[in-house]
């Protein structure tokens, strides 16, 4: 994620253990943790455990609503965040950005998501879309496995790339081709190994990949 672009300073990834359980990555920039450096396993009843950040209740959220996700992304790439300063988020342009049509739910608040209450209604507006677009605070996407939600992150920063760059046209009165439902429906495919392929290029290089 910090390699591609897609975190900095923050952002945090997560796995689902088994039907109680996630780890989550430290409370650390993730292009800094190491390999030695160990996740933090969170209960998905109870209070958050000692080295969980406070937003780490969104992801104990969407695990909770959703029992088929198996990794979730909170990451903060900068096209999606400067589209979500417009008070949109991405469309169905070009096929990455199927995956998510018609478009990402946008939540509307600035704060940072640290509370329950918080965290339920963020997963409550997600619901079974693949990606929730934080107003100015970055993105989350939600997989059935990690390397899904890690290349659903990527998918959504390229889909919000291609809306900023089509800003001049529409300025210009210009108006974009949105894919048609028929047309997402198959394009938004798994098959091919579409997936793994992404996963492969975005750990390439990594301390852990394993060719």
């Amino acid at each position: 994620m910090a390699r591609h672009g897609l975190a900095h300073a923050y952002g945090h990834v997560s796995i689902r253990l088994d039907a109680a359980h996630f780890l989550v990555t430290p409370a650390s920039p993730l292009g800094l943790v190491s390999t030695s450096e160990p996740g933090v396993i969170v209960p998905l009843d109870g209070d958050l455990p000692p080295g969980a950040l406070p937003e780490v209740r969104i992801h104990r959220e969407i695990y909770r609503a959703r029992p088929g996700v198996g990794g979730v992304c909170r990451v903060q790439p900068p096209a999606a965040m400067a589209l979500s300063a417009l008070g949109e988020t991405p469309r169905a342009l070009h096929g990455l950005g199927t995956y998510f049509a018609p478009k990402p739910p946008l939540w509307p608040g600035v704060a940072l998501v640290r509370d329950d209450e918080q965290a339920v209604r963020v997963a409550e507006m997600m619901g079974d879309a693949r990606a929730i677009v934080l107003s100015g605070n970055g993105v989350v996407t939600a997989g059935d496995t990690l390397e899904e939600a890690a290349g659903l992150a990527f998918f959504l920063e390229d889909a919000a790339r291609i809306e900023l760059a089509l800003l001049p046209a529409r300025a210009a009165g210009i108006a974009a081709r949105e894919y048609t439902p028929e047309e997402v429906e198959k394009r938004a495919v798994k098959a091919g190994g579409l997936y793994e392929r992404m996963w492969q290029y975005l750990c390439f290089g990594d301390p852990e990949w394993q060719v």
